[in-house]
């Protein structure tokens, strides 16, 4: 790939002083960005601050200055305090995670990193990125620095309060990426929905914990809070009037409505239910039946398509069914990606 083409490319700045974690962060990632290497933290603030990476990857336990030491320093130089810090470290655990965070991490990898899991965390925090800036006049803008503060403590909050839910958000992003392309939208809206759909089960906080995390079936008074997730994700959200958090809101409110207009919280049916949250239903009951879960075991390929298929103009919108079945290639080969997750 030549030099102009790479400089399209987004730019991420990788910091470890183990060569061979650098290595293989390479062989992840070459050829779908162009790549930076620091092997010390001081050579990694200095890149950061010479070249403006879109994102850095960044290893805790290095000689001289610690991860948490190098992310707290970016984060008081303007010049680079909005770019977003992923820590891949073997350091983890819920103390170390709690550090990089208070340090402005954005996310926490494990070692021995896992491909698809990092993949998907790039592009997410790439997406999120893209989505915090507008354009105005041909300048790019940042929004106001309480939305990404907001956007960010938002993700956080959801990992923290159940791992697995959060890792569902970003696996239905990924999915419903795809379905978004196949319908017609563009490369960045459906970045910006992948984005948005991370927060699609925020409302899951509000549950308490006997309910979301019991092993058992749920009975009809616990189903009953557990619908009312939507709601509460989007009051958690709060009312936006663009961009990725009034998306996100939008999803959260519409992905359990029903095409036949009994779902839920509003009983909207049709082309009333916005297209993002027709989109997102079908990703999330994909990724949801082909997972296993507290209570039951992960249902095979051909039951979930099966399903999906005779809830055509049922629970979905048959025009996306149709979409999806065309499109299936690409759902199995994410699926097949995000297996270890």
């Amino acid at each position: 790939m030549s030099t102009e083409t790479q400089d399209h490319l987004p730019c991420i700045l990788a910091v470890d002083d183990d060569p061979s974690n650098l290595h293989l962060l390479k062989q992840i990632l070459q050829g779908h960005y162009r790549l930076l290497f620091a092997r010390d933290g001081l050579r990694g603030i200095e890149l950061a601050v010479q070249e403006r990476p879109d994102l850095i990857l960044l290893d805790v336990m290095m000689p001289g200055m610690t991860g948490f030491e190098v992310c707290r320093h970016l984060k008081k130089d303007p010049r680079v305090a909005a770019i977003p810090v992923i820590f891949v470290t073997a350091m983890f655990d819920t103390g170390a995670e709690e550090d990089g965070f208070s340090a402005g991490g954005s996310d926490f990898l494990a070692k021995p990193v896992g491909v698809s899991a990092l993949q998907a965390r790039v592009r997410a925090h790439l997406a999120l990125a893209r989505a915090l800036r507008r354009e105005d006049d041909g300048e790019v803008a940042l929004l106001e620095d309480e939305d990404e503060d907001q956007v960010q403590s938002l993700l956080r909050a959801l990992r923290f309060r159940d791992e697995a839910t959060a890792m569902h958000a970003l696996r239905v992003g990924e999915y419903a990426r795809v379905l978004a392309r196949a319908a017609g939208l563009d490369e960045a809206q459906a970045l910006e929905l992948a984005q948005a759909t991370a927060l699609h089960d925020l409302g899951m906080m509000g549950v308490a914990d006997d309910v979301l995390c019991k092993s058992e079936p749920l009975d009809a008074a616990e189903r009953a809070l557990v619908r009312r997730h939507p709601e509460i994700g989007a009051d958690i959200i709060g009312a936006h009037a663009r961009g990725v958090l009034a998306l996100s809101r939008s999803v959260a409110l519409t992905h359990h409505e029903r095409w036949d207009g009994t779902g839920y919280p509003a009983g909207l049916a049709g082309d009333a239910i916005p297209l993002t949250g027709r989109l997102v239903a079908i990703a999330d009951v994909f990724d949801a039946l082909t997972r296993s879960q507290r209570w039951r075991s992960a249902w095979s390929l051909d039951e979930t398509v099966s399903h999906i298929n005779a809830e055509s103009g049922g629970y979905f919108d048959p025009a996306l069914v149709r979409l999806f079945l065309e499109h299936l290639p690409a759902f199995l080969e994410l699926m097949a990606q995000s297996q270890g997750e």
